[in-house]
């Protein structure tokens, strides 16, 4: 693994491991990982957004303002909204995707939850996230927490990651799979 790396795992997980003890502390465990969540679907969304966390233009109080209006926009908890002051008047947003995933793999180690990744061309409702995660928690048999990405490319289905194991039944790959047995018998 390349110095660097290390280094942002680092820094990640320092991060990560603060909030998740202040987040349990003021029990707001639940709110903090829903706020980092939509927070990480909105750096996919927003290039501009991601601009603003990379900039080495803008100073530390910039960022700060900006990412505290963005996060109150988003109605996010007062312990994120501080949290993120605080990584960006630290000069640390570079590495905010990095404490996103440290923070929620964190979250689910200590709940003894698996988390499945799953990718599917249109938002999932609700009643079609809680659906796919109990019948997750049967076939893998432990608790399930999902992260749910958008990608329209897939026309429809879902890709479900799980560690190392992946269900692509994506209409995308279903089609690149029939146009190669077309082509084998052509």
């Amino acid at each position: 693994m390349a110095k660097g790396t290390q280094g942002l795992s680092a820094i990640a997980q320092r991060y990560a491991t603060a909030l998740y003890e202040l987040a349990d502390s003021s029990k707001a465990l639940d709110d903090v990982a829903e706020d980092l969540r939509a927070l990480r679907q909105l750096l996919v969304e927003s290039d501009d957004l991601v601009r603003l966390i990379r900039s080495p233009i803008l100073g530390r109080e910039q960022q700060a303002k900006a990412m505290d209006a963005v996060m109150d926009k988003a109605g996010a908890n007062a312990l994120t909204r501080k949290f993120l002051g605080t990584v960006a008047n630290n000069r640390r947003l570079f590495a905010l995707n990095n404490i996103i995933d440290a923070f929620l793999n964190e979250l689910a180690r200590r709940r003894g939850e698996v988390t499945a990744e799953v990718t599917s061309a249109k938002a999932l409702t609700k009643t079609q996230e809680k659906a796919l995660t109990d019948a997750l928690k049967q076939a893998i048999g432990t608790k399930v927490a999902i992260e749910t990405k958008v990608e329209p490319a897939l026309i429809g289905g879902l890709i479900v990651k799980v560690g190392s194991r992946m269900i692509d039944s994506s209409l995308r790959s279903k089609l690149q799979r029939l146009q190669l047995a077309m082509k084998g018998t052509a």
